[in-house]
């Protein structure tokens, strides 16, 4: 039982390591100032949207382990409820990352169909 706990323990430490949310590829704060033209925007827009297709991806990743850690508690002792609450802050934590990222894409989306 002590083996199975302790494999458990390494496997939720790797996925947490793997969850976090990807920093920006880009100097946001510089894209953003200096974002003039049609195309500026359109790769802004680009970039928020592919960060929120990332969130919902991320989300629906803990759900799968969450589910699992739910059906599997017996086999997890001490740690079933640690698991489960982290997995579920986790979701909401990504879930809510999606729309924000979603209107800013819409308007930088906009801002581009103003640009010159």
């Amino acid at each position: 039982m002590k083996i199975l706990t302790s494999v458990a323990l390494v496997a939720m430490l790797g996925s947490l390591g793997s969850c976090t949310i990807n920093p920006h590829s880009m100097d946001m704060t510089q894209a953003v100032q200096s974002a003039r033209t049609r195309s500026d925007h359109e790769n802004l827009a680009k970039h928020y949207e592919d960060a929120a297709k990332e969130m919902q991806v991320k989300a629906e990743e803990h759900k799968k382990l969450l589910a699992r850690y739910e059906g599997n508690a017996r086999f997890y002792t001490g740690f079933a409820r640690t698991f489960t609450n982290e997995h579920e802050t986790l979701v909401a934590i990504y879930e809510r990352a999606v729309a924000p990222n979603m209107r800013m894409a819409e308007a930088h989306r906009q801002m581009a169909a103003e640009a010159k």
